[in-house]
């Protein structure tokens, strides 16, 4: 079984002619415990090609101390990993190797470096005894695999107590080393620094089109989303907050560019990758849409009076709830295991490495990328003006979905323009983001009422009240009229025509 900690933690330059200060003195220390030294042996395992630690990511096998066995950390902020534990085996856990698919893929993980550290802990409390930080001074010696290159150095570690993110104290020791001499180092791991001085750091990846052109402004555009769909891999498989839908984004934007800017990329080529994340998306768009709906209805059930519901009410909707997000989730989890979706992992890499661009590419990405924005927002404008034309129901509630997915398309084709054009991408971009949210408010009470009616009719069938669904479902009606009501006013600010001329060079 994995598990997973918050390591928050600051490393530092330990040279010969600096000694560490005195820390009973750092404000809020009452003690400092010494915990003597400790031998501590890891081999970190990567890919030939080094992809983990392209990416920050270490993958070490580890003996000696208290935390002996498989570690995978990922970074989160500066200083801030997460580190995944598995208990010691000879192999790679199934757990750990999960996570590390995304980059992995089907390639080896084998030996990259052999670290010894020799370990020297200090225990630093407060006055009744609460652990608040460990500092260690480690003497490292590095071994590069298989080549033999070999590195030494001294450094200081400060860590943060488990279970605490309040770094006021990691600031104070901070301050304490830096007046004596100890400055902050400038490798992020100690896996970095042993590449690094072994002459074996993985390269920069290389930044696809020729700078200042549309293919140049596009690419970086499409390799943004391609990082987040492999960074965002295994947060949905640690099933962390939003991941999912953070997931399904990245896909969305990815395909929506190469729908607009089919000018830039050749489609022929483009369209098949589109559909497969046409494919990854609407798979993890399950658990999505679930957790959406789960949120407003329960949402909707706490804001009625208790004299208004009636019958097991929040009962129902916990077992369906529950049942579905484990269908969801399930489905979800199978298809980033799946080999179609290695596959498009490989198929965007390549289509990275050797990009189909197109005439236009070549040009100044300004006007380029301006008349592809343009294009979408009058497109969005036309779906809107069709969506109103219809009478209230449900042709209606369909052209007013369709308009929310070309909103969306509008949105993310400004943002992609937004490092070329400025802030005139930027202020079109956030008021096509306001209509799209309301076109997203009706769509989801559409959603909504469709499952309110279900639970209705349930309750109906074996004798319960049906009274507060029959309540909630109009609540949501009167919820998408408003929003039917306050469309063209919106759709009005995000249509004036000083936005779209500002975008023109």
């Amino acid at each position: 079984m994995a598990e997973t900690k918050r390591e928050i933690e600051r490393k530092y330059e330990a040279t010969g002619d600096a000694e560490l200060p005195d820390l009973g003195r750092v404000p809020g220390v009452a003690s400092v415990a010494d915990d003597g030294v400790m031998d501590l042996d890891a081999v970190y395992y990567d890919t030939p090609d080094l992809r983990l630690a392209a990416d920050g990511l270490t993958l070490r096998r580890r003996t000696g101390g208290s935390d002996a066995g498989w570690h995978v950390k990922f970074p989160v902020a500066v200083g801030i990993r997460d580190e995944i534990r598995a208990p010691l085996s000879d192999t790679l856990p199934d757990a750990l190797a999960g996570l590390l698919r995304s980059r992995v893929r089907d390639a080896e993980v084998v030996p990259a470096v052999h670290l010894h550290s020799s370990r020297d802990v200090r225990r630093l409390l407060a006055a009744d005894g609460t652990l608040l930080a460990e500092l260690s001074v480690d003497t490292v010696h590095a071994e590069r695999l298989p080549d033999g290159g070999e590195a030494s150095w001294t450094e200081i570690e400060v860590e943060l107590a488990d279970g605490t993110d309040d770094e006021t104290i990691l600031d104070a020791i901070g301050k304490r080393l830096k007046k004596a001499g100890i400055a902050p180092s400038t490798s992020p791991s100690k896996l970095a620094r042993a590449l690094e001085e072994t002459g074996a750091a993985p390269r920069p990846r290389p930044t696809p089109g020729k700078p200042g052109t549309a293919g140049a402004a596009v690419l970086a555009y499409v390799c943004e989303q391609a990082a987040a769909i492999v960074a965002l891999d295994p947060a949905v498989r640690r099933d962390l907050p939003d991941a999912v839908h953070q997931l399904r984004v990245a896909c969305r934007r990815m395909r929506s560019a190469f729908k607009t800017y089919r000018k830039v990329l050749d489609r022929h080529v483009t369209d098949p990758v589109g559909d497969e994340l046409k494919w990854l998306a609407g798979e993890l768009g399950v658990a999505r849409d679930q957790e959406v709906l789960d949120a407003r209805l329960r949402a909707r059930v706490a804001d009625l009076p208790p004299a208004l519901t009636l019958g097991p009410v929040e009962a129902r909707l916990r077992r369906r709830d529950a049942a579905l997000a484990r269908n969801a989730r399930h489905q979800a989890l199978a298809a980033l295991d799946s080999a179609r979706y290695l596959t498009l992992l490989d198929t965007l890499d390549a289509l990275l490495a050797d990009p189909p661009l197109r005439k236009a590419a070549r040009r100044d990405a300004r006007p380029v990328l301006a008349r592809a924005v343009r294009k979408d927002h009058a497109r969005l404008g036309r779906r809107i003006e069709h969506a109103l034309s219809l009478s209230p129901g449900h042709e209606r509630d369909l052209a007013l979905h369709e308009a929310r997915k070309a909103a969306k398309r509008a949105r993310y084709a400004a943002d992609a323009a937004r490092p070329t054009l400025g802030k005139p991408a930027k202020r079109l971009s956030k008021r096509i983001k306001a209509v799209q949210s309301l076109l997203g408010e009706h769509q989801d009470s559409v959603v909504a009422r469709a499952a309110l009616r279900e639970f209705g009719i349930m309750a109906h069938g074996v004798g319960e009240s049906a009274f507060t669904w029959g309540l909630l479902y109009g609540r949501e009606e009167a919820a998408a009229d408003a929003a039917e009501r306050e469309l063209p006013g919106l759709w009005a600010r995000a249509a004036a025509p000083k936005l779209t001329a500002a975008l023109t060079p």
